[in-house]
């Protein structure tokens, strides 16, 4: 069928009317609805872009820490640190700031919440070992961090998965065979 052109009910049509096959029962129903026809792209797909996004560039050349942070996170609620940046930047422009002078308040208050949030947990943590508690989790870890905590599993996963073990040990005994074999081979 790839000589046909056309969405499925073209086609159909066409080999209703070829005789080459039976008319569906849905085929009336969708003659008179007709499924939505989309436009064809020509194999150019065009980038979405965003008021902020040069903004959120700019964000990360003046904090390079945070450019492992997804720029658009779309399982979060909260936005990234790197997309409120820009927003901010946009909603003082707005408000009359010049744009330099815009970047510069939003990553003043940037700072300002980041030294915050970390000064926080240190007084959590102290508060934890006064009471001999043990500390609590980062709220607010690294990105490196969060990476390498949702890899850990699939890398532990390595030593206790029964098919990766099986794996192993049958590459194991292979490379003795092939050991065994050559050893034999030198010494005949």
């Amino acid at each position: 069928m790839s000589y046909m052109r056309g969405d499925l009910l073209t086609r159909t049509r066409k080999l209703v009317k070829g005789l080459a096959k039976a008319e569906p029962a849905w085929l009336k129903a969708m003659e008179q609805a007709p499924p939505a026809t989309f436009p064809r792209t020509d194999g150019k797909v065009e980038k979405i872009h965003l008021p902020e996004d040069p903004y959120v560039k700019k964000f990360f050349e003046r904090n390079p820490h945070s450019i492992y942070e997804d720029a658009i996170k779309i399982c979060g609620f909260d936005p990234p640190p790197a997309r409120v940046f820009g927003l901010r930047v946009l909603e003082l422009m707005e408000r009359g700031l010049k744009e330099k002078d815009a970047e510069e308040l939003a990553n003043m208050e940037y700072e300002v919440e980041r030294e915050a949030k970390e000064k926080a947990y240190k007084r959590l943590k102290q508060i934890a070992r006064a009471q001999g508690k043990r500390p609590p989790p980062n709220p607010y870890p690294s990105v490196i961090k969060e990476i390498q905590a949702k890899e850990r599993k699939y890398v532990r996963a390595r030593f206790y998965d029964p098919n990766v073990r099986q794996i192993l040990n049958r590459l194991k005994e292979e490379k003795a065979a092939r050991l065994q074999g050559g050893q034999r081979g030198g010494l005949e």
